[in-house]
Order: structure tokens, then sequence, then C-alpha cells
């Protein structure tokens, strides 16, 4: 870090100390709230959702080689292979905002087009199979069935978007890169690799697996039931791949990756919180903003709540899962049906704390390209399904 970053820094949080009135009831209240929202994500889910995926960034860019990247994700892949392997990927990994984060770092700084990387980057949180299930259960099959459809779309529009606008970026990246063999593994076959990587992905899967809703019937409440038993086996077998597969060498090369992504989304990742907090508040406490007013501001279906929707949606943190009870009681108290599917389709892939990270992964420019089009479409698809659903 620059010295003259940490003088700003010092500065900040001086000025916040002296001028931010903590006598008033309100702006205390919002500080707990911050605080409470921070303690609540690192209980719920750094440890079984944020530190795997940080594992897994780390294993793709020490073992996936840059020419597999390049192959599947490049700017100069098959379109249609790229954006279906990256728009589905969500039906696999419920991860939320902040959890994709690592992963779409790994991708993105080995060589993979900005194009398929949005579109992952959107579908990792998105296009998750409980959400949209327990979004048609509670909040009707309409809307779960137009969430799952748009989520999808959507994938694929922002990376072409994306692709587009940035096309002469990916098209340097593309010259600048110098295309190597792929180097034989130390032992490994190609399979292999793919067991390890399958064994990360399970592990985030299934620590990260969401109790479902009281009364649920059928799989999932056995999978919940048995979550840590199974996480426990696929840990044990992972020793054995470590200790069998991999020297000595390539398993610190690993862990200091691994580091690298820490070091580099964690701080921006708590300052998002906790400003999310200040503001915001958690579900169901009042922060700085009241309910009320945000309320007051979604009803009925037209442009400016859907695009108020779009943008509280693209502002605020959903952990996985979490948007839907709040969307209940939203509709409860007179949301409109639009303005609620576009806060779900830019809530879950859009956070203040997955903007500040991802800024600093791919640059101020193209954040602010790919946060604007997910907000423009998710207003668009609200005023949509409003109309269609009456």
């Amino acid at each position: 870090m620059k010295e003259r970053t940490k003088l700003i820094y010092i500065i900040l949080i001086f000025a916040a100390a002296y001028y931010i009135p903590w006598a008033n009831e309100t702006i205390r209240r919002s500080g707990l709230e911050a605080f409470m929202m921070l303690q609540e994500y690192a209980r719920e889910h750094v440890l079984t959702c944020l530190i795997p995926a940080f594992f897994i960034a780390g294993a793709i860019a020490v073992f996936v080689s840059q020419a597999s990247v390049l192959k599947y994700f490049g700017a100069q892949a098959s379109k249609i292979l790229s954006y279906s392997v990256a728009s589905i990927s969500g039906t696999v990994l419920a991860v939320c905002s902040c959890t994709v984060l690592p992963l779409f770092a790994g991708i993105y700084t080995r060589g993979a087009g900005i194009g398929p990387a949005t579109a992952f980057l959107y579908s990792g949180p998105a296009i998750n199979v409980l959400a949209i299930v327990l979004t048609a259960r509670i909040l009707g099959w309409q809307l779960g069935l137009a969430r799952a459809i748009g989520a999808v779309l959507f994938a694929v529009i922002t990376g072409l978007l994306m692709a587009f606008i940035f096309r002469k970026d990916d098209a340097a990246r593309t010259a600048g890169q110098i295309y190597l063999p792929d180097e034989e593994g130390k032992g490994r076959t190609l399979t292999q690799d793919a067991l390890f990587m399958l064994t990360l992905v399970l592990i985030l899967i299934f620590a990260a697996f969401v109790k479902p809703a009281e009364g649920s019937a059928g799989l999932w409440p056995i999978i919940f039931a048995a979550k840590w038993y199974i996480t426990a086996g696929l840990l044990i077998i992972l020793g054995f791949m470590l200790k069998g597969w991999f020297v000595k060498e390539e398993r610190s090369t690993w862990v200091q990756s691994t580091w690298g992504f820490m070091k580099q989304i964690f701080p921006l990742l708590g300052a998002g919180v906790l400003v999310a907090g200040f503001m915001l508040g958690r579900p169901g406490h009042t922060a700085l903003i009241p309910d009320h007013y945000i309320q007051s501001l979604v009803g009925g279906n037209s442009l400016w709540a859907n695009l108020f929707a779009s943008v509280s949606g693209a502002l605020m943190y959903f952990a996985t899962l979490t948007e839907v009870p709040i969307l209940q009681g939203l509709i409860g108290s007179g949301m409109g049906k639009g303005p609620a599917l576009s806060l779900l389709l830019a809530g879950p892939a859009l956070s203040l704390p997955n903007m500040l990270v991802i800024g600093g992964i791919m640059g101020v420019k193209k954040t602010a390209a790919f946060c604007t089009i997910i907000v423009l479409l998710s207003t668009i698809a609200g005023m949509t399904y409003g109309w269609i659903a009456g």
C-alpha cells in the first residue's frame, strides 16, 4: 500500500471519529447495526462460504493452466461454449455476491475474457437453485419462474455487452499473452486435477448448504442434516489427494496464492459490509435509512419504483436466501410485483462490498459498466413483469 493511501485512510478515520455525531440515537443505532451485520457475516459466511471460495480461487490460479482458461473463457473462445458454462455456473455454486468474488478473481486474472468472466460473476449468486425454489414457494411460482429466466438471460446479455464495450481491452490482453504448451503435472493426470477441483467445489457447496424452510420435504432436509458428515468426508479425501498427488512446493504455492486473494479482498469486503450495515441495517432492523421510506418508494410499477428497487438491491448486501424473507415483508407492505423482481435480479448479484472488491480486480470503469448494465436490465425486466402480471 502506498504511503499516500495510508495517509488518506488515517485522515478519513480521524474525520469520522471527530465529526460523526455519535450522541444521536439514530447514529448510534446505525453504528451498532454496522458491526452487528459484520458479526453476522463473520459467523454465518466467512468460515463456511468465503474461506472455501478463497482456496478454490487459489487452486484455479496455481493448478489450472492459463491455456485451459483461455480455451473455455478466453476472449477468443467459442462464444456458445464459454457463455453456456458461465451462465449456468450458479446452479452448481450456491454462493452470495461476495463469496463469488475470489472465484471471479481467479478466472479473470488467469486470462478469462471480460464477457465470460462477468457472465460468471453475475450467474454465480443469481442462479441459485435453492433460492429460486424458495422464491417460487414463498413468493409464488410466477415470480420464481421470472427470476430463473431473467437470471440466465442476464448472465449472457451482461457478458456480451461487457465484451462488446471493452473489446479493445480484451484484444490488448490477448495480444499481450504468451501462449505456451501445457506443462505436464508432476505425476498427475487431467482427471486427477479435475477430481481435486471438484472436491473443493463440493466442500464449498455442502459447508455452505442453507437450512431449508420449516416443513420442507424431500432431499433438501436430508442433505442439510448430513452436511457436516459429508463435508468432513470430503476434507479427508482432500487430505489424501494433497498428500498423494501434490509435492510440498505445490501445496505451499497454493496456500500463498490463497493468502494473496484474502489480502486483496477481505479489507474491502469488511469496509463494504460496515457501510452497508450503517446505511441500511440488517433485515428487520432499522439503521440510518428507515425501512418505511424504502417501502413507500417501491409501490406500483412505475419506472421510478423499478429503478429505485434495482439501485437499492444493488447497494444492499443479501446473504444467500435472505432476499426471500426480506421481499416477503416488503411485498406485504405494498411493494409492487415489478419492483420485487427488479430487486431479486439486482440484489443477490450485486452489493456495495461486491462493487468495492470487483473495482479493485478489474478497475473502476469496467465495474461501473457492469453495475449499470445490471441495474438497467433489472429495471426493464421488472417493468415488463409488472405489466404482464398486472
